[in-house]
């Protein structure tokens, strides 16, 4: 679980993140506020779209983090460390990227649902390159696209 702020027409805005082990993104909420109770309805929605109940959350130091797991999420394991955070930290630069790419977002709603629709996309196309061959790699993106191709179908 991380979070990162976002300007939109000039005010500050901040996108909670939460990303698997695999550095997959599982869900996004786009809110005005860092603080506890934001954290808590982070995390209330997380178990909802998930399939089952994470052993451990790893966040950085913000304080809301400590509570929201406890009342939400009892018996899960919390650390906190800025170096165990990597996988969060490094989803977020695919964000940057298609803010700049757009120019910008224009207000939080529509900017939330881009990039919670994206989010889910980017896994498909972007696999861990760096644990494949050279073969491997054309496979696993072949079948994205031949999976993109036959739901949409082109």
């Amino acid at each position: 679980m991380d979070e990162v702020y976002l300007t939109i027409n000039g005010e500050l805005f901040y996108l909670w993140r939460a990303v698997d082990q695999h550095g997959v993104v599982l869900d996004i909420l786009m809110q005005e506020r860092r603080n506890a109770t934001t954290a808590k309805r982070c995390f209330k929605r997380l178990p909802v779209s998930l399939k089952y109940k994470p052993r451990k959350i790893v966040t950085d130091g913000l304080r809301g983090y400590s509570v929201a797991p406890r009342e939400v999420l009892p018996g899960v394991r919390h650390r906190t460390s800025r170096y165990l955070n990597n996988r969060a930290e490094n989803s977020h630069r695919p964000t940057w990227r298609r803010e700049r790419q757009m120019q910008r977002f224009t207000s939080p709603g529509p900017a939330e649902r881009f990039l919670l629709a994206h989010a889910m996309i980017h896994g498909h196309f972007q696999p861990r390159r760096h644990l494949m061959v050279g073969v491997q790699h054309r496979r696993a993106r072949a079948k994205a696209f031949r999976l993109q191709r036959q739901e949409t179908c082109a």
